[in-house]
């Protein structure tokens, strides 16, 4: 199968480093397009696409505006979130990398709508190579006339700003790297105040994806291309980084309702030497796994939430038979355990007892009341931890256990 060529159409096409080059090829029409709506139609599109918030948290993306434009306060804030900690997902980056101008341009068409005067573009250190690559993007769009003062001359002013995080996974967390942000330790806090009343240095803030973000310049220039892609409830298209086993590892953009084998086996080129599939891990570390018979769902949110697992990120992992559940379950749980940020006990306590638990389960030394611990240990993670880390760091041993219980069976005892 091909992919399909609406989020993506732009890379390629352009000089990254060149506004004029942006501009011949349809670059900030959106945006002259944008100013001379009214905002709410902007946000009822949006609805009537039914965007879903691209970072894992699928939360809507019409909905988020709408209520960003009802809080009432002064220098608001726009914040991209480009940390993209999450392992195995990395469709941010094509995003940053292949067409820098359409994010700056979905950032400024954000701030008219939400009425910010401000926008921050949070990028993981690991990215620090595109820095100077975004840099020049917000310098010419100011030189252009599209940021800064009086914007298009519509009494709009909007200012964006670049931040580069520190490297903790945590600081994918709304509130983690609001504090980030500020010059405090990236740790979440307790809401409320949630994060559209005071987020940043207590500003009204709205926070949104990378992906999400760079869709509303296409969307509002090409409204029909994307309503009719997709399936069922799931409208449009999806970028989806697949990694691990395969012989061509990459970012696709697919519409939703392709199967997860043509995914599989048509973009990502297949298995290696076609061995069988041992797992595939949805949505990034902190996503579920299932075996090979999920191969022909339906890519959609609705397809996969049934069949147990979930689009998040857009990442998928695939293992094959080369390497063992629990092998895999450690490696994903070393990356929790070094990742917490240690502020609440259910999670600084329970990743590592839960890492302890695995290693004595592969070492043959762990009995049956150890993985019944640990299976308590990851539910009440799941219930009490102060932030999503913590939430979903068990997501996959949970699915895991419910997926493979021979795994975890000793001395035919299962949990």
């Amino acid at each position: 199968m091909t992919q399909v060529k609406f989020l993506t159409k732009n890379f390629g096409q352009y000089d990254t480093a060149s506004i004029g080059d942006y501009m011949k090829i349809g670059g900030f029409a959106a945006l002259r397009k944008a100013v001379n709506m009214d905002p709410e139609e902007i946000c009822n599109l949006l609805s009537e696409a039914k965007i879903k918030g691209r970072g894992g948290a699928e939360y809507p993306l019409g909905r988020k505006w709408s209520q960003a434009r009802a809080v009432k306060g002064e220098k608001k804030v726009i914040i991209c979130n480009a940390d993209e900690g999450e392992t195995t997902t990395f469709k941010d980056r094509e995003l940053i990398h292949k067409d820098p101008f359409n994010l700056i341009e979905a950032m400024i068409i954000a701030g008219f709508v939400c009425g910010a005067t401000d926008g921050y573009i949070y990028m993981r250190a690991e990215y620090a190579c595109y820095r100077p690559l975004l840099l020049n993007a917000i310098r010419q769009a100011k030189n252009y006339g599209f940021l800064g003062e009086n914007i298009l001359g519509k009494g709009f002013d909007f200012h964006i700003h670049l931040y580069s995080g520190g490297g903790a996974y945590v600081c994918g967390e709304g509130t983690a790297l609001i504090r980030s942000i500020e010059g405090k330790a990236g740790r979440p806090r307790m809401k409320p105040p949630f994060i559209k009343v005071s987020g940043v240095f207590a500003r009204p803030t709205c926070l949104n994806n990378v992906e999400s973000l760079s869709l509303v310049p296409h969307l509002l220039c090409d409204r029909d291309t994307y309503m009719n892609c997709g399936r069922g409830e799931s409208i449009g298209t999806k970028l989806v980084s697949v990694a691990g086993n395969v012989n061509n590892p990459g970012v696709f953009e697919i519409p939703f309702g392709t199967t997860v084998r043509e995914i599989i086996y048509g973009l990502a080129g297949g298995v290696q030497h076609e061995r069988p599939i041992r797992l595939i891990q949805f949505g990034g570390a902190s996503g579920k796994v299932a075996d090979s018979s999920i191969l022909d769902t339906p890519y959609t949110y609705e397809d996969l939430r049934s069949a147990g697992v979930m689009v998040g990120s857009g990442g998928m992992l695939v293992i094959d038979q080369r390497t063992s559940v629990i092998d895999f379950l450690r490696m994903n749980q070393e990356f929790f355990f070094e990742e917490s940020c240690g502020q609440c006990t259910p999670c600084r306590e329970g990743n590592l007892h839960i890492k302890i638990i695995l290693d004595k389960l592969a070492a043959g030394q762990a009995t049956p009341h150890d993985i019944k611990t640990m299976g308590t240990i990851a539910r009440v993670m799941s219930m009490s931890s102060l932030c999503g880390l913590g939430e979903t760091a068990q997501n996959t041993l949970l699915s895991a256990m419910e997926k493979f219980p021979e795994t975890f069976v000793i001395g035919g005892e299962a949990l």
